[in-house]
């Protein structure tokens, strides 16, 4: 009973700083400290029931400094929750690069961005599996000729005759229509893309011929939201 009084007495104590805004102190607003006061009551009360039984007082002790660790892990996760989730979804990108988290009903899908910077993104073209990297700088679907010939495109038969700036250079590419592209569960039929040269290109690119046939598509600091 004694130790529910304390809770009690805390959250008070609580609830005056929530309304004098102290936890701004911590990088907190009035809100969010007020989320605080249950986690608070129910910290105290767990802890008293430490205190309920006779223990040796090095038990005791151990058990306060456990508690006392475990509130000042719940009070920085949750005042640093925001980078927490970022670091999440930038190792999430990196563990499963171009996975995107697909929502049917809001037809939308969305890649985290991966530890190298980039947005990575798994694409099916023509039935292959091929890895993309979101690029808004290329003006069209550009494939590697290794990706070209795994979406069934016969390269040899191309006419390399576009020019087109590569991290590697300028180089040339040829003009071809995809026949299905589908992207987080995305369909599209007949995108404009160009296939590179052999080595001209290192990884294939998510460029605007696919990018400008969506409702649109958005970039935060750590996901990229593509909508139908």
């Amino acid at each position: 009973m004694i130790f529910i009084g304390v809770a009690l007495l805390v959250a008070a104590g609580l609830a005056l700083m929530i309304s004098a805004d102290a936890g701004s102190l911590i990088g907190l607003n009035e809100q969010q400290t007020g989320q605080l006061v249950p986690l608070v009551i129910i910290l105290i009360v767990i802890a008293g029931g430490m205190f309920s039984r006779r223990r040796r007082f090095a038990e005791l002790f151990g058990g306060l400094v456990l508690w006392i660790g475990i509130f000042g892990v719940a009070i920085v996760g949750y005042t640093l929750r925001d980078d927490i989730q970022g670091l999440a979804g930038r190792v999430f990108g990196e563990l499963a690069p171009g996975i995107a988290v697909v929502d049917s009903n809001a037809g939308t899908a969305t890649f985290r961005r991966g530890m190298g910077g980039h947005f990575q993104v798994r694409a099916n073209i023509n039935g292959a599996e091929i890895p993309l990297i979101f690029d808004t700088g290329a003006s069209a679907v550009v494939l590697t000729a290794e990706d070209a010939r795994k979406a069934g495109i016969d390269t040899a038969s191309l006419r390399y005759t576009v020019s087109v700036s590569t991290a590697n250079g300028m180089g040339k590419a040829a003009s071809v229509k995809l026949d299905t592209m589908n992207v987080g569960g995305i369909q599209r039929q007949g995108v404009r893309a160009f296939v590179a040269e052999e080595h001209a290109l290192d990884t294939s690119l998510l460029g605007m011929t696919f990018l400008e046939t969506l409702k649109r598509y958005a970039v935060s600091s750590n996901a990229l939201e593509l909508v139908d």
